[in-house]
C-alpha cells in the first residue's frame, strides 16, 4: 500500500493528521457547542458553522494565491499552523456571561469566539491547499522520473498518483477518527465531577428557561434525569446556569488538545520540510523562447484544462452540500431522532473516518484490480459514481424517515414523553447512522481525494497552488450554503429534507456523466 511513492509522502501525511486531529475536535461540537453556549437556534448556530465552513476553504484560495506569488510555500505553511494554533487557544478560554441569552458581555464573548474561528479558518487556508499542492508536486516529479524509464513507468507512475492521494487520506481522517470523542468525553467527565449528568436536550431547555421561566413537562422530566443524587440543588435558575457553565467548560478544556495537535503537527512538517518539492519553483536556467503557434497552443491547453477544472469544482459545490451536513442537519438528527443515551451525538461522527480508514484498502485494492485487467475507471467516472452513492445515502434517510412517519426537528423536539408515546414516535436505533455514514464515506472515496487528484492532473504546471485553492473554494461555496440543512430539517417533516439532498446528488450524477467523455480527454 505504502511502497513505491514520492519519500515525503507519508512525513506530508503525518503533518496533516495532526492538524486535523486538532481541527476535528472542534469541529464535531461546534454547532452543538453554539446552541449549548450562547442559546441559539439550530439555525442560527448552523448559519454560524457555514459561514466558518466557508470561510475555510475560501480562504484556501487566498492562502493558494499568496504560496504561487511568494513561491514560498513552507513558509505559508508554518504561518497557517501558527496562526491556526492561536485561533485554538483563543476557544480553550472559558468565558461566560453572566446573562447566558443576551446583554453587551454575551455579545462580546460571541463575537470573541466568532473571532477565533476567523483566525482558525484563515490558518488552515495558509496550510490546507499548500500541502496538498506539494503532495501534487511530488507525483509530478514522480512520474517525470518514470518517464525516463519508458512508456510502462509512467503509466504504472501515474496510476500511483490515485493511490498516493487516497493514502494522504487515510492520515487525515486518522486524526478525525479520534477526535470526536476528546470533547464529549471531558464534557461528560466535568459534568460528572460536578455532580450532574449528560443529556443532549437540557442545555437548550436550559436556556429557554432562563429566557422566559416556563416550567414545562419536558422541562422537569429532562432536569430530573440530568443530576446526579450528590447534586445540591437551590432551585431551577441555579440550575440551569450551573448546568449550562459545567457543560460547556468541559467543551472549552478540550480545545487544548486542539493546541497540542497543532503544535504536533508543526513539529512534524518542520523536521521534514526540506524534502518537500516546491510546486510551480522558478527554473534558474536560461529563458525559453516560443514562438506564436507555440503561444497559441499553450493559451488553448490551459483554456480547456481550466475548463475542464470549472465543471469538476461546479459538482463538487453539490456534494460537499450534501456531505457536511455531517456536522448540521446530521449532528441534529443524531442529537433528536437517534437512541444516544451512552454515546454522544457528536461521537457519531468518527463513523465518517472509521469508514474511510477501513474501506480505503478495499477500494484502492478493487481499482488496482480492474487496471490490472485493463479496465481501469477514469477519475470523471468515479466522482459520478460517487455523487450516485451520496444520493443512496440520502434515500435510505428518506425511507427510514417516513416509514417512522417523523415530524420536522422542532416538533419532536417539543413533545414529553406521554406525547410521543401516544403519536406512535419513537427514537431509533444507532444503525441508522451506520449506514447513512457508510454510503456517504464511501462517495467521498470517490470524490474527495480523486478530486485532489484530478486538479493535480489538470492544473497549468504555474497555477498548482491557485487551481487547489480552486478546488477548495468550491467546497466553501458548497459550505456556504449546508445552512438550508437545519432550516429544512425544523420547518418539514425530515423526510423532504433527505429527499432534496438525495435529488441534488442524483441531478449532479446525471450532468457528470454528459461531460465523462471530455474530461477524460483533457486529464489525459
Amino acid at each position: 500500500m505504502f511502497s513505491k511513492h514520492p519519500k515525503g509522502l507519508i512525513p506530508a501525511a503525518l503533518a496533516n493528521m495532526g492538524e486535523r486531529f486538532g481541527y476535528y475536535i472542534m469541529n464535531a461540537v461546534l454547532l452543538l457547542f453554539l446552541v449549548s453556549k450562547f442559546g441559539l437556534s439550530d439555525a442560527t448556530a448552523g448559519i454560524i458553522y457555514s459561514v466558518f465552513y466557508f470561510g475555510i476553504y475560501v480562504l484556501s484560495l487566498v492562502g493558494g494565491i499568496i504560496a504561487d506569488r511568494t513561491q514560498n510555500y513552507n513558509k505559508t505553511i508554518q504561518w497557517g499552523l501558527m496562526i491556526m494554533s492561536l485561533g485554538y487557544v483563543f476557544l480553550a478560554l472559558p468565558l461566560f456571561s453572566e446573562n447566558p441569552n443576551g446583554g453587551s458581555e454575551w455579545w462580546t464573548i460571541l463575537v470573541f469566539t466568532c473571532a477565533a474561528l476567523l483566525m482558525i479558518a484563515f490558518g488552515n487556508g495558509l496550510f490546507k491547499g499548500n500541502l496538498q499542492a506539494i503532495v501534487g508536486k511530488m507525483y509530478d516529479e514522480f512520474e517525470a522520473e518514470a518517464a525516463k524509464e519508458g512508456p510502462e513507468a509512467l503509466k504504472i507512475a501515474q496510476e500511483k498518483r490515485d493511490a498516493g492521494f487516497q493514502i494522504f487520506y487515510v492520515f487525515i481522517n486518522i486524526g478525525g477518527l479520534v477526535a470526536p470523542f476528546v470533547a464529549p468525553l471531558l464534557r461528560q467527565w466535568w459534568l460528572h465531577k460536578h455532580q450532574l449528568v449528560y443529556n443532549s436536550d437540557m442545555a437548550s431547555l436550559a436556556h429557554r428557561y432562563i429566557a422566559d421561566g416556563q416550567l414545562t413537562q419536558k422541562f422537569q422530566e429532562t432536569m430530573q434525569a440530568s443530576m446526579q443524587t450528590g447534586y445540591q440543588f437551590v432551585d431551577n435558575l441555579t440550575f440551569c446556569q450551573d448546568y449550562i457553565t459545567v457543560f460547556n467548560q468541559g467543551i472549552h478544556y478540550s480545545f487544548i488538545a486542539s493546541v497540542a495537535a497543532m503544535l504536533i503537527s508543526l513539529l512534524i512538517f518542520l523536521a521534514t520540510k526540506r524534502i518537500f518539492p516546491q510546486p510551480a519553483k522558478k527554473e534558474t536556467t536560461g529563458v525559453v523562447e516560443y514562438t506564436p503557434e507555440e503561444k497559441l497552443a499553450m493559451a488553448k491547453e490551459i483554456k480547456q484544462r481550466m475548463a475542464a477544472l470549472f465543471a469538476v469544482l461546479g459538482i463538487a459545490i453539490f456534494f460537499w452540500l450534501s456531505f457536511h451536513q455531517n456536522g448540521q442537519s446530521l449532528s441534529v438528527f443524531a442529537r433528536d431522532f437517534i437512541r444516544t443515551d451512552s454515546i454522544a451525538p457528536e461521537i457519531w461522527q468518527a463513523l465518517n473516518p472509521f469508514f474511510v480508514i477501513v474501506l480505503t484498502p478495499i477500494i484502492m485494492w478493487f481499482f488496482s484490480r480492474l487496471a490490472k485487467k485493463g479496465k481501469s475507471i477514469s477519475t470523471p467516472r468515479k466522482i459520478a459514481l460517487g455523487m450516485a452513492i451520496a444520493g443512496m445515502a440520502y434515500l435510505f434517510l428518506m425511507i427510514v424517515s417516513a416509514y417512522n412517519h417523523y415530524p420536522s426537528g422542532d416538533v419532536f423536539r417539543a413533545m414529553n414523553a406521554e406525547q410521543l408515546s401516544a403519536a406512535g414516535l419513537a427514537k431509533e436505533g444507532p444503525w441508522v447512522l451506520l449506514v447513512t455514514y457508510f454510503f456517504l464515506t464511501v462517495a467521498e472515496l470517490f470524490i474527495s481525494p480523486l478530486g485532489l487528484s484530478f486538479v493535480s492532473k489538470v492544473a497549468p504546471r504555474h497555477m498548482v497552488g491557485l487551481c487547489q485553492g480552486l478546488w477548495l473554494g468550491a467546497t466553501a461555496i458548497g459550505n456556504l450554503f449546508i445552512w438550508v440543512g437545519p432550516l429544512m430539517y425544523n420547518a418539514w417533516p425530515i423526510q423532504y429534507c433527505w429527499t432534496v439532498f438525495f435529488a441534488i446528488c442524483m441531478v449532479s450524477m446525471g450532468i457528470m456523466l454528459g461531460m465523462v467523455k471530455w474530461l477524460e480527454k483533457v486529464a489525459c
